[in-house]
């Protein structure tokens, strides 16, 4: 289980570019990214009044499924693309730790070499990221490739990704590791 690319978008961009390591933000996201904030930043929900609080802070989303619908990290604006992990299997409260792969598990939590706790990033999983209209602006066709569908044609299973909040702060990049706090909770779209 490993972070594969890492990206940010400082404009309101659908894909976000590629960068060397992200700096996660408690209770507000990436660093430098558009949908950074307290409330909800994203295009389709500004207009709520009040503004609701930020549960999209950083988008997650796993490779396997990406290169399976033939498309890269950072292509349907991932902040954190993984590999080795199902996310869509994580539950909403997940909280997902981000290690370097020479940490070792302590006690009560994560120790180097030196035996003492490190601090490290963490990400709290709050739901399933919805497939957009903007996946099908990108490449049409693909919106309906992250959709599972029954025979009436109801949704029941999206593949786009998850949402999470920042916990703890820290620098994402790619290698680091992945360690989760798996809770019993189902995911749910936001």
């Amino acid at each position: 289980m490993s972070v594969l690319s890492v990206s940010l978008s400082k404009e309101h961009t659908f894909s976000k570019t590629p960068v060397r390591s992200i700096t996660l933000v408690k209770d507000l996201g990436v660093e430098g990214d558009c949908h950074n904030g307290p409330t909800d930043q994203h295009r389709s929900r500004l207009h709520i009044k009040p503004a609701p609080v930020n549960l999209r802070q950083v988008h997650l989303m796993q490779n396997e499924i990406l290169e399976g619908f033939g498309v890269k990290p950072a292509d349907i604006g991932e902040n954190i693309t993984t590999t080795g992990i199902d996310l869509l299997a994580l539950g909403r409260g997940t909280r997902i730790h981000f290690l370097p792969a020479s940490f070792v598990t302590g006690g009560d939590g994560y120790a180097d070499g030196a035996g003492g706790p490190q601090p490290h990033a963490i990400i709290r999983i709050t739901g399933l990221r919805n497939p957009c209209p903007q996946i099908e602006k990108f490449r049409g066709g693909l919106q309906e490739k992250f959709i599972v569908r029954d025979q009436e044609r109801k949704i029941v299973e999206r593949k786009a990704g998850v949402m999470g909040v920042v916990e703890v702060g820290g620098v994402v990049e790619p290698g680091l590791s992945r360690r989760r706090n798996l809770t019993r909770s189902c995911l749910r779209e936001l």
